[in-house]
């Protein structure tokens, strides 16, 4: 999809970003942005950019534990499959030969 531009309105600003991605995706991103610092707005955060800025932290550790927690689960994977060739090569030593033409 070739770059497009999509206008959005954040926390009273206008702005306009370059990006591949749909307008709607776009949308829907600046919206989730916009619900978390509204949430901290109502749990006594005054400043729209201490907000903005704790909102940003905030997203960004969900991100930075769940791309620790996939690459956890990934090596998990590796490991019992690792462990189950170790078991069938015990149990079934060698290659089988290739069928005779």
């Amino acid at each position: 999809m070739p770059a497009g531009r999509v206008e959005l309105s954040l926390l009273g600003q206008t702005l306009t970003v370059r990006t591949e991605a749909s307008p709607e995706y776009v949308r829907q991103l600046a919206t989730f942005l916009e619900e978390r610092v509204g949430e901290l707005s109502r749990a006594g955060i005054k400043d729209p950019m201490a907000a903005l800025t704790l909102a940003a932290l905030d997203i960004i550790d969900e991100l930075f534990r769940s791309r620790e927690e996939r690459a956890r689960q990934d090596g998990d994977v590796n490991t019992r499959l690792s462990a189950l060739v170790d078991i069938l090569n015990r149990l079934a030593p060698g290659t089988p030969s290739p069928p005779h033409a």
